[in-house]
């Protein structure tokens, strides 16, 4: 069975094509009428929808989904409805983002029966833990780089906006000019952030590993490399996690 996996995030909606064998190919997508030209090529029997935005924004991509011809099923994912194969002890499952919960169920599938912390680095950052007994259990959610250097120039009167540096450049540790000082205190912050919050999860889960996703993901990937441990990046893990559910749903 071919299937189609949609992501739609804050910023854009980036999409899987599956088959038995996996992911086949995956991207961004503009518009909603693209979808049309996905199907087309690709014939995918099954989609899915995972959605952080509102339904404004939502509705053209569902309808346009409904609109094609051919696919015999459309999934909205839902967490606190729509079934999953891990055990969610999320307290309050039905405010939980979608989104961690497809990357939770990518990590699974991908580690089963291993306990694996994931770090989505996108709009927010988020981390979020699976038990080597398939529970997802949540985490953590604080800003993203890009929203922490929007908030210092927006609730600030005199610094600037920056943009984030190609991921490859090297940041000072010791800031001598604003600039600098605002992408050591941003990129180097959250980097130390998140390697105090991975020392203090692997203090309950010592054998734990990490998995990287998300379009800041590669900022963090160099900082965060002398961690002991295993550190993976899988860019698809939501997709993944996403192709996971419908299966689940498809088979139950």
């Amino acid at each position: 069975m071919i299937t189609l996996a949609l992501d739609l995030g804050n910023t854009a909606l980036k999409y899987g094509v599956f088959g038995p064998e996996g992911l086949r190919e995956s991207g961004v997508l503009a518009a909603p009428a693209h979808l049309e030209e996905i199907w087309q090529r690709t014939q995918p029997a099954q989609a899915i929808l995972s959605s952080v935005a509102d339904k404004v924004d939502t509705q053209p991509w569902l309808a346009a989904l409904a609109a094609t011809d051919g696919l015999q099923r459309i999934l909205p994912f839902r967490p606190g409805f729509t079934p999953v194969p891990l055990r969610n002890a999320y307290a309050t499952p039905h405010t939980l983002g979608p989104d961690r919960l497809a990357a939770a169920v990518g990590a699974a599938r991908l580690r089963p029966g291993q306990a694996t912390l994931v770090l989505d680095a996108g709009t927010a950052l988020k981390l979020d833990l699976v038990t080597a007994d398939g529970t997802y259990h949540g985490g953590s959610i604080a800003p993203g780089l890009r929203m922490r250097l929007q908030a210092l120039h927006t609730f600030t009167g005199r610094l600037p906006l920056l943009e984030l540096p190609p991921a490859s450049e090297a940041v000072q540790l010791i800031g001598d000019s604003t600039a600098s000082c605002l992408l050591s205190g941003v990129l180097r912050g959250t980097a130390a952030e998140v390697r105090g919050l991975v020392a203090e999860y692997r203090q309950q889960h010592p054998q734990l590993a990490l998995v990287l996703t998300g379009g800041d993901a590669e900022y963090l990937a160099v900082a965060l490399a002398p961690l002991a441990g295993r550190i993976f990046a899988v860019p698809e893990l939501v997709l993944l996690g996403l192709d996971k559910i419908l299966r689940y749903n498809v088979d139950n």
